[in-house]
């Protein structure tokens, strides 16, 4: 989809665009009986020239909406509403990284978080204006645990 948007029109999907025909394709599967191969919610995170970074959420439905911060999976109740009332849109990325990882120590089944069960990634705009996506390494996500009280030894003394 994204790449026929390309050929034809030279330039990339907007975010919404690309949500809206993935979400109409799981919708069309809800229209017949026992087809829904798409039975799971997806979070889509992108940035266009047109709004910048965006986040929306589906669910097997094809139903979607837009989010500045939000859950899905296990727990995501409590995730979402830990977000709701914790989450500020001038944040910097130091204090968004801290809170996802705040989000996710309350919120996943495991009592202690390390870098071999979770993955970070960030994706930022460049000094040049370019997305700029990192995954970051193991010593990296525990540097983050560390700096924001998420490590093993602090969560045992709290």
């Amino acid at each position: 989809m994204a790449q026929r948007y390309m050929l034809v029109y030279q330039e990339p999907m907007p975010v919404e665009q690309l949500v809206q025909g993935v979400c109409d394709r799981k919708q069309g599967y809800t229209q017949f009986g026992g087809l829904r191969p798409y039975g799971v919610s997806f979070l889509f995170a992108g940035w266009d020239r047109h709004y910048g970074l965006q986040l929306y959420q589906s669910d097997p439905s094809g139903n979607y909406g837009g989010w500045k911060a939000t859950a899905i999976g296990a727990n995501h109740q409590a995730a979402t509403s830990m977000l709701k009332q914790e989450y500020q849109p001038e944040c910097d990325l130091t204090e968004a990284t801290a809170l996802a990882l705040k989000v996710l120590s309350k919120s996943m089944d495991s009592t202690t978080l390390s870098a071999e069960k979770l993955e970070m990634s960030q994706i930022v705009l460049g000094a040049d204006g370019e997305l700029v996506y990192k995954l970051l390494e193991d010593d990296e996500v525990d540097k983050l645990l560390e700096a924001a009280g998420q490590t093993s030894a602090q969560q045992e003394e709290g």
